[in-house]
């Protein structure tokens, strides 16, 4: 990839920085404060979007914008390069987000796609600042880079066959002819016509049963070690990440619910997580746990309605305090674990799965009392006196030498579905297994905090693990499970 002189677009996000900070205020959230700003960036998927549609081509079901995911195929970024590169990912993620803004207000075919050009060309120059700041760093860009620029639209399932649901017919807001005789989709759904909609949700008693782990083998390691953090009473919620957009506000577009650490926001060190407060029961585990808030889709704003993450990037409704959260670690089938590195980091999911496709998709959603049914891409209908639950299961292969990756993914990896064993290189750490479960009313009405363009799907959904236990207790975790003890 030929390269041209490398732009200041440090300094462009800083003037921008200035310029929205001298606005933006600190919202009460519930029960908490909330600190409000702009950029974005995403927990990443290591495969290109689904194939779309260009202008002059006819989607009957157009509702989002597709990008290739920049990131994702960011495999060598020096240490160096990190911070810039960091930073130029969250304007790309910036850029779509303001390009759906007009997407969604469009009236017709024609208007809607008439966001591509301009879209496409605020994001070459910044996708031909990172091959450089690669590039200058001593790494190699990966090939093709500057081809990622180019968007499309279409469907929301990628298929560009997506066809409005009957009951959008009345009481939402209709979109105007394409002009060809052809109708766009209404933009119904519960967030302001950004989704979800009722084909999101499934009954559970029309799930078969699916859940099928590995059988504990000779050598494996049965024990768990649970850690009591609370469920985020006293509200601390931001829409950062600093996992993948570390000194940028706003990097996730989207609301975080927060235990454990609470030093957690986009501006945090490793310094600042060992020495912030926990709220943790036992005070070794300053790990910090945090996923896309959950709210209900009943009308009723909350106090973050104005604010960046919330109203701003289409997050809608109120936000639901978990009504229990449990944060256990389990082993492995096959074989011992190895205690964690301090300040590993691990994404599960895919915050952009609607259109990178499922490649790192890892949504796991039931009810209590039929948790052996867990949906994939479908929130779960529960029935009277059953609760909704999201699961998230860890990724428990660690590569034995980095606490993160370029991509946020290679240096870590999950176990084979099948034998349960790591693979080759990897070995076996404690598998972070959160589950959070919510008392929202029986039915359709509620959702996920997403990106705008990722239509608030079931299967976006993903958590977010910094592990700051101390030594001393992560060897503890290590031989409660390897000696198949139960400890908390």
């Amino acid at each position: 990839m030929g390269h041209t002189p490398r732009r200041t677009s440090r300094k462009r996000s800083q003037l921008a920085g200035r310029a929205i900070a001298a606005s933006a205020a600190l919202l009460l959230g519930v029960g908490g404060m909330v600190a409000v700003n702009v950029y974005a960036n995403a927990e990443e998927s290591t495969d290109p979007p689904p194939s779309s549609t260009r202008s002059g081509e006819q989607t009957p079901g157009l509702s989002t914008i597709s990008c290739p995911d920049v990131g994702t195929q960011l495999s060598d970024v020096p240490d160096s390069a990190r911070e810039d590169v960091d930073q130029q990912l969250a304007d790309l993620d910036s850029q779509i987000t303001a390009a759906y803004e007009q997407y969604a207000d469009a009236e017709n075919t024609a208007e809607a796609e008439a966001v591509l050009d301009p879209l496409e060309e605020q994001r070459l120059p910044v996708i031909e600042d990172i091959g450089s700041a690669i590039d200058e760093a001593g790494g190699q860009p990966p090939d093709g880079l500057d081809d990622m620029a180019t968007c499309t639209v279409g469907a929301a399932d990628g298929t560009g066959e997506q066809q409005a649901p009957e009951e959008w017919q009345d009481g939402n807001k209709q979109l105007g002819d394409a002009g060809d005789g052809q109708q766009l989709p209404p933009d119904g759904g519960g967030q302001n016509g950004n989704g979800p909609n009722a084909d999101d949700f499934v009954d559970i008693n029309n799930v078969q049963p699916n859940v099928d782990p590995p059988n504990l083998r000779g050598g494996g390691s049965d024990g768990t070690f649970t850690t009591e953090c609370g469920k985020n009473e006293n509200g601390k919620f931001n829409p950062d990440n600093v996992i993948v957009a570390p000194g940028v506000s706003n990097g996730a577009h989207h609301m975080h619910d927060y235990v454990g650490n609470q030093a957690n926001d986009a501006f945090a060190s490793d310094d600042d997580l060992a020495n912030g407060d926990t709220s943790c029961r036992n005070q070794g585990d300053k790990s910090t746990y945090y996923w896309p808030v959950l709210r209900l889709q009943n009308g009723q704003d909350e106090n973050d309605a104005n604010a960046d993450g919330g109203g701003k990037d289409q997050n809608i409704g109120k936000i639901q305090t978990p009504a229990a959260v449990t944060l256990k670690f389990v082993g492995n089938p096959v074989s011992k674990v190895v205690e964690m590195p301090r300040f590993l980091r691990i994404i599960t999911g895919d915050a952009k799965a609607l259109t990178n496709g499922d490649a790192n998709a890892n949504a796991s959603w039931s009810c209590t009392g039929f948790e052996d049914r867990q949906l994939k891409d479908k929130y779960p209908i529960c029935p009277d006196g059953s609760k909704v639950v999201r699961t998230f299961n860890f990724q428990s292969c660690w590569d034995g030498q980095n606490t993160d990756s370029a991509n946020h993914r290679t240096h870590v990896a999950f176990a084979d579905q099948e034998s349960g064993a790591c693979p080759q290189g990897f070995q076996a750490i404690p598998q972070l297994v959160q589950r959070i479960v919510y008392d929202v009313p029986p039915g359709p009405g509620f959702a996920v905090d997403s990106f705008p363009e990722q239509l608030h799907k079931a299967g976006t959904d993903h958590g977010d693990f910094i592990n700051v236990f101390d030594d001393q207790l992560m060897a503890r975790v290590a031989d409660c499970i390897n000696s198949g003890s139960n400890c908390n």
